[in-house]
């Protein structure tokens, strides 16, 4: 017999452990957005059935397939579903058949984004005898565009080293593109763009492949570019729908000490120019930058890019190095005065003392920054693990991860940041692992901190459950900003804290409250544009 459990995408369904949470027959959607539902599924007898579905929506399945995760928390508090070593659902691989048994499996149903006939409409799935049916109400109002800008982190050279091609290779190129489609497709619409190789989870005295878009020629002591690969870039960066570029960091990181590594063309021969063994305040190193400035400015002002590039200095500068943060600071302000300044870093002093315009706090700390910044950003990353603020780690529920759309909205967040779309190096990028086996590289992260993006076989990239999650976050937020058109910010924020007032570590920790919040947000929607 095979036994079905229709779930909300909510829902982390482990093989060991039947779903926590039944009865799940339907929701809403705004034309324009994504929706998801699962289906748990469990046979007394191992047999293989297709998948079957039927609707006039666009409907695609996936399998729910798990990783192995064994750091999964260094501090923790009671918002994790388990703290145990094992094996935790995330990979979702596309699929049009599934094998049941006695292991509990769960299939993921995504409706793609398009302009439905606003009303009801039925998702009806057949597995075997078997039929599941969800109910969907498109609501008769279009999902506004992200207003938020969002980056993670894109590593290339994981893609080069995963796949074994040569980076700037055509096959590199086909690939990292597809990794940038599929970002886009989840809402990162700010990608990290590699200057030069980002000084970034990199021991000191090491390095990472060269990644480096510039072309840069010495002769004797002048410089001079080449912005051929950094063009086509950006094309394929448009053609994925990306809105703005964050510039690789211009000083190495966790206190800007050092530059970064840099490869040049010196008398015929391709050789790096500065990397560690370069001081951040070397006179030759601020020679280069200055004469590299001008020629990045001219080239991005003739692309029509300039306003749309943000630059870094260093990431997470720690109090200890305020002093020669500031005067990086300075030189690159000074250098790209009509671009925006931005770095992760979670003291306020820093913005205080005027160092940064664009300070981009951790989630523990954005609370400190809301109303004292022009802009408030915010980032989490291996952090924070406890105290009950958002995150998306492997063992954290799923309401955990999406909670952060209404936050972001509760906050007026206008920029969210993460290091790890697709980190597949060990610590400080010593050498490659495999993401589905080493969730937390040489547990120095906890499981799932490094990649919402896992490599497929076939060169397009395997999307986790956690970014699917992530993405309906961010569609909160959007809904909450077109309600708030229709009828102000002040009801719209009442709307959401109807069950008490949010805040980053402060929140209903249930899922059934995100699904209903988020059903009332709709209706208030659908009779504001009645």
């Amino acid at each position: 017999m095979l036994y079905c459990t229709v779930c909300s995408s909510l829902e982390k369904i482990f093989p060991d452990e039947a779903p926590r949470n039944r009865g799940f027959s339907g929701f809403s959607l705004l034309q324009g957005e994504y929706g998801a539902f699962q289906i748990a599924l469990q046979s007394d007898r191992p047999q293989t059935l297709p998948v079957e579905i039927e609707s006039d929506l666009a409907v695609r399945c996936f399998l729910v397939d798990c990783v192995s995760a064994v750091n999964l928390c260094e501090r923790s508090d009671d918002d994790y579903l388990r703290k145990t070593p094992g094996l935790y659902p995330d990979v979702l691989r596309p699929c049009t058949d599934v094998t049941a048994d006695e292991t509990v499996r769960a299939l993921w149903f995504e409706i793609g984004a398009g302009d439905y006939a606003p009303g009801t409409h039925t998702v009806t799935v057949r597995l075997g005898d078997t039929v599941c049916a969800v109910v969907v109400r498109v609501i008769a109002a279009k999902l506004p565009p992200q207003r938020l800008l969002c980056t993670h982190w894109l590593h290339t050279d994981c893609i080069a080293t995963w796949y074994g091609v040569p980076v700037f290779s055509e096959d590199y190129w086909r690939l990292t593109e597809n990794y940038v489609r599929a970002a886009a497709a989840h809402g990162i619409d700010f990608i990290l763009t590699p200057l030069f190789t980002p000084p970034l989870d990199t021991a000191v005295g090491k390095e990472r492949p060269t990644v480096q878009l510039v072309d840069v020629t010495k002769t004797g002591d002048t410089y001079t570019f080449g912005f051929d690969k950094l063009r086509r870039w950006f094309e394929m960066c448009e053609r994925c729908g990306i809105r703005a570029y964050e510039m690789s960091h211009l000083f190495t990181q966790w206190g800007a000490m050092h530059a970064p590594k840099i490869m040049a063309t010196v008398d015929g021969e391709y050789k790096q120019i500065f990397g560690w063994k370069t001081w951040a305040a070397s006179k030759k190193y601020e020679a280069f930058l200055r004469a590299f400035a001008k020629a990045l400015r001219a080239f991005l002002g003739e692309a029509g890019m300039l306003e749309r590039c943000w630059f870094h200095i260093s990431d997470e500068p720690s109090m200890d190095r305020i002093r020669d943060y500031g005067r990086r600071s300075r030189l690159v302000r000074e250098l790209f005065p009509d671009s925006p300044v931005m770095d992760a870093l979670s003291d306020y002093a820093f913005y205080q003392r005027g160092l940064l315009p664009q300070p981009i706090p951790c989630v523990n700390h954005a609370a400190e920054f809301a109303g004292r910044v022009p802009q408030l950003w915010t980032y989490y990353c291996g952090g924070p693990q406890d105290g009950h603020y958002p995150n998306r780690l492997l063992a954290m529920p799923s309401h955990r991860n999406r909670v952060m759309g209404f936050l972001m909205y509760r906050y007026d967040v206008r920029g969210f940041l993460h290091w790890g779309l697709n980190f597949w190096y060990s610590t400080l990028s010593d050498h490659p692992v495999d993401p589905f086996n080493q969730t937390e590289p040489e547990f120095s992260f906890p499981a799932g901190d490094a990649c919402v993006l896992y490599p497929g076989d076939d060169g397009e990239p395997l999307v986790s459950l956690r970014f699917k999650v992530f993405r309906d976050g961010l569609q909160d937020q959007r809904a909450l900003e077109l309600l708030e058109s229709k009828i102000g910010r002040e009801k719209t924020c009442a709307l959401l804290e109807h069950d008490g007032s949010l805040a980053f570590n402060a929140y209903p920790r249930s899922a059934q409250w995100l699904l209903e919040t988020r059903e009332r947000i709709n209706r208030a929607i659908g009779e504001a544009f009645a």
